[in-house]
């Protein structure tokens, strides 16, 4: 029998710390207590060599049901659609109109954070209606 495993999602991205607190107000995430010693992740960033302060920030799932997220700084910038992308579960259960604009309503409360709308996606034979979104970094998601 296969064991589960557990997983993070990791983020290339620019603002390591910038995006992690953009995901945790998308999915009600929290950042994690600072590492043992250090009273805030500010002291522990300024603790570590100049070229890495910055480099990476987290946030979880205060339930710790969901991935842990971790964001780290790259050099290049994104330049093609995401080949792995987050479905933000706000539809569940909805259908026809009342799906559509709960899809609406979280989609005002992201734009309101910097995150950018795409485009609607109606409902079709196959799939419920879905709107797909960028985050502050521009990348691909969706409100499912």
């Amino acid at each position: 029998m296969s064991t589960i495993k557990q997983f993070q999602v990791t983020f290339d991205c620019a603002e390591p710390e910038r995006l992690a607190r953009f995901w945790c107000e998308v999915l009600g995430y929290v950042v994690p207590p600072a590492p043992k010693g250090f009273a805030t992740w500010a002291d522990y960033d300024r603790s570590l060599p100049p070229e890495q302060q910055g480099g990476g920030f987290a946030c979880v799932d205060p339930t710790g049901v969901g991935p842990r997220l971790y964001f780290q700084r790259v050099p290049e910038g994104k330049v093609v659609k995401n080949r792995l992308h987050l479905d933000v579960r706000v539809g569940t259960g909805l259908r026809g109109e009342e799906r559509v604009a709960a899809l609406e309503a979280e989609c005002a409360r992201l734009m309101a954070l910097g995150a950018q709308r795409v485009r609607l996606l109606l409902a079709d034979d196959h799939n419920e209606s879905c709107l797909v979104m960028r985050d502050i970094e521009g990348n691909e998601f969706c409100l499912d």
